[in-house]
């Protein structure tokens, strides 16, 4: 995955994931949206044979909206390996 930073201020971040589809995308956004320190969160496909998703996150306040983001990735990591054992447990 190739990330591509379009916008990073105070508490605005947008960036182009190369490579990715709805799937990432939504799981992402959906780590995303437990964090009660952002205002906004989404992400758009404007074209889903050609265009790159773009990711967007606004922080209520002073937080980083880039802080936030690897927050959600480690929240994600942490939820696919919990699924993972339980898989192979069953």
């Amino acid at each position: 995955m190739k990330i591509k930073v379009l916008k990073h201020e105070r508490n605005e971040l947008q960036i182009e994931l190369e490579g990715e589809s709805h799937s990432f995308c939504n799981a992402l956004q959906s780590a995303l949206l437990k964090d009660e320190t952002l205002d906004f969160v989404g992400y758009e496909i404007s074209h889903p044979l050609v265009a790159q998703p773009v990711i967007y996150i606004r922080t209520k306040g002073r937080r980083d909206p880039w802080r936030a983001l690897l927050d959600a990735a480690e929240a994600l990591t942490k939820e696919l390996n919990q699924f993972q054992k339980a898989f192979q447990e069953a």
